[in-house]
């Protein structure tokens, strides 16, 4: 039995309807009933339709563009306090973003803090979240944050392809670190593809650092926005002499020309979690969801119980 004695709702966002409603079934819960107002200029007004007077309240929502997901987060956030809720977690599956987590060039925003900022201001008493861009962004939070690791769902389907030569990749050298926490679970060597990029989106060139020749090669990243650098990395990889290139991407931001530009690439597949829904079907995305992980995750925080143990892997 929970420990807490304050009653538990979920309430969903409307820019993450279909992974919301799964946490739910998988938690066992019905989601509450919010309700999402729109002026003719677009300006919106979530409502609780219920009671949270005294709850523990779970609001789940992904702040991936357009911004109106962030500003009704916010929103619901706020409501939630005004109308007496006990304790309120913010469940983003994806935190965006994630990737201005630092000045790189002077004069620019670090948006990833202005956010961390406006979710504390809300009301939000705790963080959950998945996979961020940069670790260290839990550090911009002055209340709890669970970060979960995405490894426990993809770890066992890639266990499950057999694969007789695996070897984990890199796209670039920011994530070398996940990379080689990813290749512990199968005691695989790691291989690097260091980039260099003219602009955001847009790479100069690449090159490899290890050796693919007859591996079955796993790239592995936490966002895929345009695929342009997984599509370019997978084509090296190929050309240098491996068998197979898949890659595994927590959150499937896709934009622009993507999903184009993954049907035509050499990748074998590209797998994804539902953190963000995706906009078209495509034969090479494999989509694994996150409701199971989250649903625990919230679990555990109202029974008081640990986060770092769902990620446990046999």
């Amino acid at each position: 039995m929970p420990l807490s004695f304050n009653p538990v709702k979920l309430f969903r966002g409307s820019g993450t309807i279909d992974l919301a409603d799964k946490i739910a079934k998988s938690y066992g819960k019905e989601l509450g009933d919010l309700r999402v107002s729109r002026f003719s200029d677009g300006e919106i007004q979530p409502f609780y339709n219920e009671t949270v007077r005294g709850c523990d309240v779970f609001l789940i929502q992904s702040t991936n563009q357009p911004n109106d997901n962030l500003i009704e987060l916010l929103m619901m956030t706020d409501a939630a306090k005004r109308a007496s809720a006990h304790y309120i977690t913010v469940v983003i599956p994806y935190f965006g973003l994630a990737r201005q987590d630092r000045k790189d060039k002077p004069r620019v925003a670090i948006g990833a803090k202005l956010i961390a900022n406006l979710i504390t201001a809300a009301g939000a008493h705790r963080i959950m979240t998945m996979d961020l861009h940069a670790a260290q962004i839990q550090g911009f939070f002055d209340i709890p944050v669970d970060h979960l690791d995405a490894s426990v769902i993809f770890v066992p389907y890639i266990k499950a392809l057999n694969l007789p030569n695996l070897t984990i990749a890199s796209p670039d050298m920011g994530g070398s670190y996940r990379a080689r926490t990813f290749a512990k679970f199968f005691n695989a060597e790691v291989i690097i593809c260091d980039k260099r990029r003219k602009r955001a989106n847009e790479i100069e060139s690449m090159s490899i650092i290890g050796d693919v020749r007859g591996q079955d090669i796993v790239l592995i990243d936490d966002i895929c926005d345009t695929a342009g650098t997984l599509a370019k990395a997978a084509a090296l990889i190929m050309e240098n002499g491996a068998n197979s290139v898949r890659a595994v991407c927590t959150h499937p931001v896709l934009s622009g020309d993507a999903y184009m530009t993954i049907e035509n690439s050499v990748l074998e597949e590209l797998i994804v979690t539902d953190t963000i829904p995706l906009k078209y079907s495509n034969s090479k995305i494999k989509v694994l969801s996150s409701a199971d992980l989250f649903a625990r995750a919230i679990a555990n925080v109202n029974e008081h119980g640990s986060i770092s143990d769902l990620f446990k892997i046999d």
